[in-house]
């Protein structure tokens, strides 16, 4: 009997779909198309990121038992899984889930689960590395998702979080220019001024530094944060940028948060 061979192409139009509900129908944005095809090739933006994530640690991750919550379309899994590490990843989304399967049909990718960043469905510290990049703000319980991170991974092991910062001028879901913090009441004005759906918009949850670096010491981590390795942020492009960049030097803000939170080797949480 002959097993047939699972083809790219397949995975290629699996993922153009999964992208475009995401960035034409739900976010409405005009260059839409763009970043679906950037998607479909998700695995080259993932590789800068694992860089980024074993130049923090320290170390390669080849050999390290990692979980990658939100993992969405599983790319990060890929190029982790390519780099020598043991890769599992959980997603709330059944339709990224199916699709971070078809992948790992191809390759030793691991496992992929469907669970919430609240529930995730380990014992405790059954991970030497947390991954979580763009969940946090998703999650209806920002706190629980924390302590379910601080708990699967090992005493000695670490939480690498990345997320956006509530406090910069940019959205970067809808891509747009953002005031910071602004009330969901006017967020939803502003979205049906520029012609965008504005629902989505009540599934985020606004996260500042000094709010993660709290969370986490509860939950028992003790987290670094570090200056996000970024492009040129994205509201460089608006007329606002002198008045922005100014205010981003006054305070201090930086357009995304980036931490990595270790787990004490001395106790439990």
């Amino acid at each position: 009997m002959t097993v047939p061979v699972m083809t790219a192409e397949p995975i290629a139009e699996r993922l153009r779909r999964y992208y475009t509900r995401y960035y034409r129908d739900t976010l409405g944005i005009p260059s839409w198309a763009d970043l679906v095809a950037v998607r479909i090739r998700e695995e080259e933006q993932e590789a800068h990121r694992l860089k980024r994530l074993e130049s923090l640690l320290g170390s390669p991750i080849a050999g390290v038992r990692l979980l990658n919550v939100g993992c969405g379309t599983g790319g990060f899994n890929v190029v982790a899984a390519r780099a020598g590490a043991a890769a599992w990843g959980v997603d709330s989304d059944p339709e990224a889930v199916a699709i971070c399967r078809l992948k790992s049909a191809g390759e030793q990718v691991g496992r992929f689960i469907r669970a919430a960043a609240e529930g995730l469905p380990f014992a405790e510290e059954s991970f030497d590395v947390v991954y979580c990049f763009s969940t946090l703000e998703h999650v209806k319980d920002a706190t629980r998702a924390v302590a379910e991170m601080v708990r699967v991974v090992r005493q000695g092991g670490a939480v690498y979080l990345h997320a956006p910062n509530a406090w910069a001028c940019y959205e970067g879901h809808y891509k747009i220019f953002w005031l910071p913090r602004m009330p969901r009441f006017l967020a939803r004005w502003y979205l049906r001024l520029r012609g965008r759906p504005a629902r989505f918009v009540e599934s985020l949850t606004p996260l500042t530094p000094g709010r993660l670096e709290r969370i986490f010491s509860r939950a028992g981590a003790r987290a670094t944060r570090f200056r996000a390795a970024d492009a040129t942020p994205r509201e460089a492009g608006s007329p606002l940028w002198p008045i922005v960049r100014a205010y981003y030097r006054l305070f201090g803000v930086e357009p995304s948060i980036e931490l990595l939170a270790w787990k004490p080797a001395s106790s439990r949480s």
